[in-house]
């Protein structure tokens, strides 16, 4: 599997998610946000988390706008996989990518800690090395995580099973308790909660690791 990972000004877990994938067995390159092409034979390109342009209007609204976007989304249109954590989960939706928005925390409040998630479906690349129904552990670090889409929009994500992960406890006020949603062609994932900082013990736990392995599992038998 050969991963590409963007970096912004700002980006703050580039490196974590370049070392989960290249623990999975990926060959990683690194790719700045100015740069207007991926490399070629990129398989899986991962939008990290940070504060990427500080955040300035909306989270991810200046990355969503950088010159590489274009050739992510070219990527992802053609059938090509994404991983959006945090921050990149917003550039996500900026892009138009994966519907819905991230607005402020409910309780307005930075949110920094191991939360309880719940696998909703294990029909996706990045969720086949889970059961639905596991529960996992996942750390979070975000300000504005509250995922929010309107009633016709989650009635969707439901029929289609494109609801990867939901918090036990509601840490933000998302919609439906949303942690990480699915694109139609299940190929692009965006989540809040950290699996990159999941893949080593001596971090506090290796719950993120199955996501990597399975998605490494999956392309390289595709």
């Amino acid at each position: 599997m050969k991963a590409a990972v963007l970096v912004f000004p700002g980006s703050n877990c580039d490196r974590d998610m370049a070392v989960a994938f290249e623990r999975a067995g990926a060959k990683v390159t690194m790719v700045w946000h100015k740069d207007t092409a991926l490399p070629g034979d990129v398989d899986i390109v991962g939008v990290p988390g940070g504060f990427s342009f500080g955040d300035y209007l909306r989270c991810g609204a200046i990355a969503a706008r950088s010159p590489i976007t274009a050739s992510l989304k070219a990527h992802a249109e053609r059938g090509g996989y994404v991983l959006g954590v945090c921050n990149g989960f917003q550039v996500l939706t900026e892009t138009g990518l994966l519907p819905g928005a991230l607005m402020r925390n409910a309780n307005l409040k930075f949110v920094c800690r191991a939360l309880d998630l719940r696998v909703e479906t294990s029909q996706s690349d990045f969720t086949s090395g889970y059961n639905a129904g596991d529960m996992i552990s996942i750390p979070v670090a975000h300000h504005d995580g509250n995922y929010t889409v309107d009633d016709e929009t989650l009635a969707k994500l439901r029929a289609e099973d494109r609801i990867a992960f939901t918090y036990d406890q509601n840490p933000n006020g998302s919609t439906a308790d949303i942690a990480g949603v699915l694109s139609e062609n299940r190929r692009v994932l965006g989540m809040m909660p950290h699996p990159e900082r999941a893949v080593d013990a001596q971090h506090g736990g290796t719950d993120g690791v199955a996501m990597f392995r399975s998605l490494t599992a999956s392309l390289e038998t595709a």
